[in-house]
């Protein structure tokens, strides 16, 4: 008995040997840890690897999703004399989000509702939008950037959306007598919210994604 244990030790070491350094290579992945990684929002500009993201860009006591399309308005403070820095957009579960970065002196004040036709506020002339419905966006307390000493956006060409559920793209319009207006193209009317960000200062517009 004692011969025959004495004979298979060394078959034993070897078959541990193999099993320890994974044996027979049919699977290389195999006993390796798996792992997951989750999809961040994605935003838009003329790089999207060096664009902000807009994850930050909300906020825990964000008003909820009204259920209509009715016009959103908030107040200027009254020391307000901003101007629009920058637009980004973003993609989110259930909604797009548009968010307005603005610097200066105050609170900028918003008007944001559907509109049948994007025109231009300083001449009238009408502003090329894609999407089957258009919110135009009023942004109110704002100065020229001449006065302000701040640069404005350029918003030379239009900003696209994410993945077109619900926001396709933005267009910039102009800063006329104490507003800075852009336009929203969608998808088609779905209810939206808008709200203040402070530290620094923004304009949060989210369109909900078509049912």
């Amino acid at each position: 008995m004692s011969t025959r244990l004495a004979a298979a030790f060394p078959a034993v070491v070897v078959a541990a040997l193999l099993a320890a350094c994974g044996g027979g290579g049919d699977d290389p992945g195999a006993g390796a840890p798996s792992s997951t990684t989750s999809a961040s929002p994605t935003t838009s500009g003329s790089a999207a690897s060096s664009t902000p993201s807009t994850d930050g860009d909300g906020s825990p006591d964000a008003p909820p999703f009204p259920a209509d399309t009715e016009p959103d308005t908030g107040e200027a403070s009254t020391d307000s004399f901003v101007t629009v820095t920058g637009i980004k957009t973003g993609l989110h579960d259930g909604y797009d989000r548009v968010v307005f970065d603005v610097e200066g002196t105050g609170t900028p004040g918003w008007d944001v509702r559907y509109v049948a036709e994007a025109t231009s506020q300083g001449s009238g002339d009408t502003v090329d939008v894609e999407g089957a419905a258009i919110l135009q966006v009023t942004i109110s307390g704002v100065g020229y950037p001449t006065d302000t000493g701040i640069e404005e956006y350029d918003g030379s060409a239009p900003l696209p959306g994410q993945g077109d559920e619900a926001v396709t793209e933005v267009v910039w319009d102009s800063t006329f007598e104490g507003t800075s207006v852009a336009f929203v193209g969608a998808a088609e009317q779905t209810p939206f919210r808008v709200y203040l960000l402070e530290s620094p200062t923004r304009v949060v517009l989210d369109v909900v994604h078509p049912g």
